[in-house]
Parts: C-alpha cells; structure tokens; sequence
C-alpha cells in the first residue's frame, strides 16, 4: 500500500516548516499512524547521521525521532551544505557526492530528480504517512525551472499543501495571498490551506481578516493561527534561527553560569547546545563580535562547515586574541568537531578539501594537535567511554556516553602522553578528543555532547552552576510542540484532507 502524503510548504523561508513537519509528525504518530518526514532538498549546515552512518538533515532527524521512527536517508536524499562563495558540497544518499558552483547547479538537479523520486516512493511502502517539509518558497518564479523540491514534488505525489505564513515578520497576509497568485493553476489547486504561525497577542485582532484572506486566495481557507512557542528545544534547520534567540551582548548573564558560544560565519550543528539552554540558571549566549563577548565562564567553539575559513574570520575579528587571552586566564574553553580543530596547532590542507591543495594553517594553540583533512567524510553514531584525567570530567573516568561524528578532518596529539577527553568502542576502540594539561581546555569530534545528562551536570557544576540538573528530553520537547499545535490547529479539516474523511484521535 502506497502511503498518504501531505506537503507543507512556507511563504519564505523560516516560516516554521521544520518545526510544523515535526509537530505533525508527532501528532499523527500519536493518533497511531505509521508516519515518516521527507524533504527532497536541504541546504543546511545542520547534519546528523542516520543508524546506517548516512548523513542527512539535522531538521530531519529530528522529524524522524518526533514520528517515533529511526532517521533513514531515504527521508532526505540530497543535502546542499554551502561553502561560501556560490559554492555547496553535495551529499547525495547520505554521502559525499560532489561540489557545486551555483553557474552548473541547474543541469546536476535533473541527474538529482531522479534520486528524489525513487527515494520518496521507496518511504511510502514503509509507512502510512508521508509529510512532506519544501524549501524557502514555492513562488520563486526564477527558480521553478530547477524544482526538485517545491512544487514540483507536490505535483508527483499529488500531495495536498498546507502554506505557512509567518505573521511575527510581518506582512502575512500579503505574502500567503501574494505566494498564491505566483503558482500555476495547477499548484493553487494543491494547496488546501494556511497556516499563520508564530502568532503573538489576542485573535479577535486578526477580526475579519482570515475571511477576507479566503476571499483573496481563491476559497483556501486558514486551518490554524498557532502561537509563538518559545524555547521549543528542537533542532532547527540552519543558522538563521539563532537569530531568534537573539544576538549576544556583554554581561546578558543575570543567571549564575555564562556561556559563550562563537557564532561562526559557517556554524553547524548548533543544536548541540539546547541541553544548556534548557536548564536553569545557565545563559547561553551567540557571540559574533570581540564586544559582546565579555568575560564568561565558558566559551564554546561549535561545529564548522570550513575550518580554515572561520579560523581566519576568528583571526580578523579579533575574537581568536581574544579567546587565547581568556584561556589563559582560566577560562573555560571548549570545542566541538570543527571547533575541536579550531583550538588544536597546525591544519593542513594537503588535496585541498576546504581551500586550495596544500593549504596550510595554525590554530589557537590551545590544544596539542595537529589537523589534516582527508577526502572522505566521517559519518558515524557513536558509544564512547569517558577518559578524561584531569579537568571537570575527571569524576566521571569510565562513564559511557554516546554521540555522533560528522568530519573530514583527522586530528592527532603532538604528545602521545595527552589525556584523550574519551574513548570511541563503536566499531573498534580509538581515543578521542584531548583535555589540556590544566583541564581548562578540552575538545572532541562528539556532536550531541551535552545530551549525555551527567557529563552536561558535571561540567556546568565546574563552572559554579548550583542546579538540581535537569534530564534533557527530547521526546518531552516533541510532546510540548505536538499539544501546542494540535490545539490551534483544525485537526478535523486536516484529517479531511489527509485521509478524504475525518478520523478520530487514539493517542498512544
């Protein structure tokens, strides 16, 4: 049996379709359905990697785990991570497939349609729903032509659409009815209903105008005005979202522990740090300027798509000065996967994987290692057992923990009597990571780091946090956003037009 779709797509981009995908997702997996997320394209420096070691959208894993299903490469077949300068590294299947220039993307998206299909046909024999998440807007008329992502797909599934406006921005009504009048007859007919979302205040101020939106809008009537939820907790496609958060400023912390993390011009992964944000009495703050980086007791370097690039934006801004400068007043300093690369000595570049071949480079010097970046990418989930000797994971010498890995780059220590931070026993035991003599600066290629509840306890108590410790919960983020949503939404209209009539709810 082939499943159901159904296609949310957005008036531009961040309008909220990752997070509404995720909360449907979850909603239908309640009501007892077997549900997957697919998106046919991403463009993200947010990855995660599938139990098969495949990479995929970090949005998408996330919709996966909210459907109560593993993350398959099937539900996200082409990843685009852009590199700067018009250029992106193509993950095709789950693996590196090639680099692109935006002068011959078009003529690589018809070998891509391909691959998107078969993948969307194979996700619905397994499963009784597909929900289908587009990408920025389906009105670009300049770029109809490429569509494998948009349209384009609705069109192959015959999937029903539900459009997002995001009203926080601004001008949503102008921009639902504005997306419409850009579609082909053939599109508008697809598109059952809106969604406005991100909605603040009361909705007696909306007065006449979801009516006079209908009118304007070819009959489509608006399905659900859903709340601005904050702090939602759940993996977001791309960096823009941070700026919900908000941009940083000296001295924003009025809770105990300060966190500083260096929003770098290519950041990923960058849901590594929602463990922190969700506790009490933690401020974790975005830092892209020297100014508003102040005097913290941690800063963090995340996740990087191109280390060399933002090793040398660290060094033009000031902020690489700045950073050696707190460590060696007894700050402490973290890094992460392309951060972890970041803090280490020499970087080279020998086949030229992020810059020209033979590209060499030196780190902060924080930590004794050197880099050498390869061809092939390390994708990998992984179990791993603490080992750090000094510093505040110490404590917890042989508590095990669990990751994943996303990396080209290979680090080694200059000095073989390190401490590694931990050490990897999926597929073979190998060190990883390294911990400073003073155990004030550490680092690892471990993404998800801070999930691991007692790790996370243990560090922030280090830097002066008096917590009870919460346990981060994913799946109680998931269950939050679903009954946030369910409850402004039309379930019956979306049931309608889902299954062709209204279904009851059997939350499970």
């Amino acid at each position: 049996m082939t499943a159901k779709t159904l296609m949310i797509m957005g008036t531009h981009s961040n309008a909220g379709k990752s997070i509404l995908v995720t909360a449907l997702c979850r909603i239908f997996a309640q009501d007892g359905y077997r549900v997957a997320p697919f998106k046919a394209q991403n463009m993200a420096l947010n990855a995660g990697v599938t139990p098969e070691g495949h990479e995929i959208g970090r949005a998408t894993v996330a919709q996966a785990e909210a459907a109560g299903v593993p993350a398959h490469v099937d539900m996200n077949p082409v990843l685009l991570k852009p590199e700067g300068h018009g250029r992106s590294q193509v993950v095709l299947n789950g693996k590196h497939h090639t680099h692109i220039e935006a002068g011959n993307w078009l003529s690589l998206k018809q070998y891509l349609w391909g691959h998107v299909t078969a993948a969307l046909d194979r996700l619905r024999q397994r499963c009784d729903l597909v929900i289908i998440e587009g990408a920025g807007s389906p009105a670009e008329i300049n770029l109809k032509t490429g569509d494998i992502v948009n349209m384009r797909v609705a069109r192959y599934a015959q999937a029903p659409v539900l459009l997002a406006g995001d009203i926080d921005r601004g001008g949503v009504f102008a921009a639902l009815v504005g997306t419409m009048v850009l579609l082909e007859p053939e599109e508008q007919a697809l598109v059952k209903g809106f969604l406005i979302n991100k909605f603040r205040g009361d909705i007696s101020l909306l007065g006449d105008g979801l009516q006079m939106l209908q009118d304007r809008a070819f009959g489509t009537p608006t399905l659900g005005v859903i709340p601005y939820l904050p702090d939602i907790g759940i993996a977001a496609e791309d960096s823009v979202a941070l700026d919900d958060i908000g941009r940083a400023t000296a001295g924003a912390g009025t809770k105990p522990v300060d966190i500083a993390v260096i929003r770098l011009p290519r950041i990923s992964n960058f849901d590594d740090f929602d463990p922190l944000l969700a506790e009490t009495g933690v401020a974790v703050r975005f830092v892209e300027r020297p100014d508003d980086l102040g005097t913290p007791q941690a800063v963090i370097l995340p996740g990087t798509k191109m280390t060399l690039a933002d090793l040398n934006w660290l060094d033009e801004t000031g902020l690489a000065a700045q950073i050696k400068t707190l460590a060696v007043a007894g700050t402490e300093v973290v890094g992460i996967c392309g951060g972890y690369q970041l803090l280490g000595g020499p970087i080279y570049d020998p086949d030229g994987a992020e810059a020209a071949p033979g590209s060499e480079a030196m780190g902060l010097g924080l930590l004794p290692i050197s880099t050498t970046f390869a061809g092939d990418k390390h994708t990998v989930q992984v179990q791993a057992t603490l080992t750090a000797a000094a510093g505040p994971l110490a404590g917890l010498y042989g508590s095990p923990i669990h990751g994943y890995e996303i990396h080209m780059g290979r680090s080694q220590p200059a000095d073989p009597t390190v401490s590694p931070l931990c050490q990897i026993v999926t597929g073979g035991s190998h060190p990883d990571g390294v911990v400073a003599a003073n155990g004030r600066v550490w680092g690892t290629y471990l993404h998800g780091l801070f999930d691991n509840d007692a790790l996370r306890h243990a560090w922030l108590r280090h830097l002066g946090w008096q917590g009870d410790g919460s346990l981060f919960d994913r799946q109680q983020a998931y269950n939050r956003l679903a009954d946030h949503v369910r409850e402004h939404i039309d379930m019956a209209a979306l049931n309608e037009i889902v299954w062709g009539k209204s279904q009851p709810s059997f939350p499970i």
